[in-house]
């Protein structure tokens, strides 16, 4: 967000009075959009947005430089959190607890937008409630090179497994490449079985959609298919909830989704300047979601029908982590994605005839998340490059460590 020195704008919101500092700051340069203009975007979907992520224990993803320098990862509520802001304290598979923010009305969602947030990310709990998920959370994560029409096709494979298991999914887009559907199930199951689950679900639709979608945890294995990504289910794991802003130049929405419209529309005609009007006219497709809670049964019983998930081989490296069966080369580590980008291009500038044998899921950006912000790996899958003229493993075109300077029990001394 650009500077700005404009004097701090006093909200009345849900009776209770919410301050906006800098309200004329810049948020989205390409369209104009500014902090104050988020607010009111929040404001008039707050419905739609509350029906989300309210009630839940939410990560806040800040953005204080803005849209194009990476936001840090806050789980802790501010101490001076006003009292309409309700908390809840998680426990973490690590051992460590966080007292998280929970919302529950629309001066929530006005005072963390003035935090630096622009999508909500809320656990797939309710605050009431905090071991046993009422929501499964389908994520159809499209791989490079796959198109729109391809996670559509996927998406109705997956909706036709949930019918089969007498589960209601809900779509909506991601507010990037991909798409969501969310399924509301009764909180009578842990995480391990939401996850074991969705799991199911993710290996189903590959058996019946082979080549389209994908349920192999290894990114360099999935090809260009849709990964039915079930990890989102995972304890610690947040995505980006319904009518979030995702921070892209266009101010994209994650936008709720009638079954009807899924193969018509397209993501990016849902940003902040178009959905509010979208709201006031056709209100929130996700109306009915809390009244559609389901029974895990059905994917659970379909679990001990498959067998237990085919593991990855793990043996092979020095210091016991996995061995890709790929033959993949890591080209680089870094702080920021730009300069991700720059150091695969460097690379690829050295070896551009390997460059042009590569496949778009041969190129592997992953955003990869450190202590409180993400960091970046660059590698290269070299399968659809004869073995002889594969490059071999160098030192890393850029290498950053997100981890300099910080210590934590058991870590090795550098």
């Amino acid at each position: 967000m650009s500077p700005s020195k404009t004097p701090a704008e006093t909200l009345q919101v849900s009776g209770h009075e919410v301050r906006i500092s800098s309200p004329d700051k810049v948020v989205f340069p390409e369209p104009g959009l500014t902090k104050l203009d988020v607010v009111r975007y929040y404001l008039a979907v707050a419905d739609g947005a509350l029906r989300g992520a309210g009630g839940r224990p939410m990560v806040l993803k800040r953005f204080p430089k803005g849209i194009d320098a990476e936001p840090f990862f806050q789980k802790r509520v501010p101490e001076n959190h006003p009292d309409f802001i309700d908390t809840a304290t998680l426990q973490y598979a690590s051992g460590t607890s966080a007292e998280e923010a929970v919302i529950r009305d629309a001066a929530g969602l006005a005072w963390i937008v003035n935090l630096g947030c622009l999508d909500l990310n809320p656990h797939p709990v309710r605050a009431e409630d905090l071991d046993r998920p009422d929501e499964l959370r389908i994520d159809l994560d499209p791989m490079p090179g796959v198109d729109w029409s391809q996670i559509v096709d996927v998406a109705f494979v997956a909706r036709e497994v949930l019918d089969d298991v007498g589960l209601v999914g809900w779509p909506k887009t991601s507010g990037s490449r991909g798409m969501h559907i969310l399924v509301r199930i009764a909180p009578q199951w842990d995480y391990k079985q939401v996850r074991l689950a969705a799991e199911t679900l993710a290996r189903e639709v590959e058996n019946r959609a082979p080549g389209l979608a994908t349920a192999r945890w290894w990114k360099e294995e999935r090809g260009e298919s849709v990964f039915v990504d079930f990890n989102q289910n995972a304890k610690d794991r947040t995505v980006a909830s319904a009518y979030s802003i995702r921070p892209l130049p266009d101010a994209r929405v994650s936008t709720p989704l009638d079954w009807d419209e899924v193969r018509g529309r397209r993501p990016e005609e849902f940003t902040v300047l178009t959905v509010p009007e979208r709201f006031a006219e056709v209100g929130d497709p996700h109306a009915g979601i809390d009244d559609a809670g389901g029974t895990l049964d059905g994917l659970l019983r379909l679990a001990e029908e498959l067998g237990p998930a085919e593991k990855p081989p793990r043996a092979g490296g020095a210091d016991g982590r996995r061995q890709s069966t790929m033959p993949l080369i890591e080209v680089a580590r870094t702080k920021t994605k730009p300069e991700a980008l720059d150091a695969l291009e460097e690379w690829k500038a050295r070896y551009p005839s390997v460059t042009e044998q590569l496949h778009p899921a041969d190129v592997l950006v992953d955003g990869m998340r450190g202590s409180s912000s993400l960091w970046y790996r660059v590698r290269v899958n070299l399968q659809h490059v004869p073995e002889a003229e594969r490059p071999p493993q160098e030192e890393l075109v850029a290498d950053y460590d997100p981890w300099a300077g910080k210590t934590w029990p058991g870590r090795p001394e550098s």
